[in-house]
């Protein structure tokens, strides 16, 4: 299944919890979804790099999302779950809590970021779906990596 199997006016993303909030991806970035694998820490490395794991031969960094989105540090257990996703060209694993479900929605039912006073939440935040009864951020992934990392993998 794909957004082009519900036409352009529809999205398709994955939901996944990160503490008690729910999020969200536009499912075409993900790659795959793996089980929490321990990560080998990276000396110097910023505090929401995890660390980096084996994914058939290639080396994945591993960033620990609700760090990176400033909510703490998470403490994976065996229900964590690393979602693959794709940066610009580059492989990223985002270490989240669970994942939900796979959410269709009408693109224009995307509400836009409230306005907080801080550019930072546009930045990680590009809507708010709101289905069921429940809303969940769709997060941006272009900000995820600091920019020097992109320019790097480019």
């Amino acid at each position: 299944m794909s957004n082009m199997d519900l036409g352009s006016d529809m999205l398709e993303l994955i939901s996944f919890r990160v503490g008690e909030q729910e999020y969200c991806l536009d499912i075409m970035a993900v790659r795959e979804i793996r089980g929490w694998t321990p990560a080998t820490s990276l000396p110097h490395s910023p505090p929401f790099v995890r660390g980096v794991i084996n994914l058939r031969g290639a080396v994945l960094p591993i960033l620990d999302l609700k760090a990176r989105l400033g909510l703490g540090a998470a403490a994976p257990d065996a229900r964590s779950v690393i979602i693959v996703v794709h940066i610009g060209t580059r492989l990223v694993g985002l270490l989240v809590d669970a994942v939900s479900e796979i959410l269709a929605t009408e693109r224009a039912s995307v509400q836009p970021t409230p306005n907080v006073g801080c550019d930072t939440v546009s930045r990680f935040v590009q809507g708010i779906i709101t289905q069921d009864g429940r809303m969940s951020s769709w997060i941006a992934l272009d900000d995820i990596l600091p920019a020097e990392e992109l320019a790097s993998a480019a």
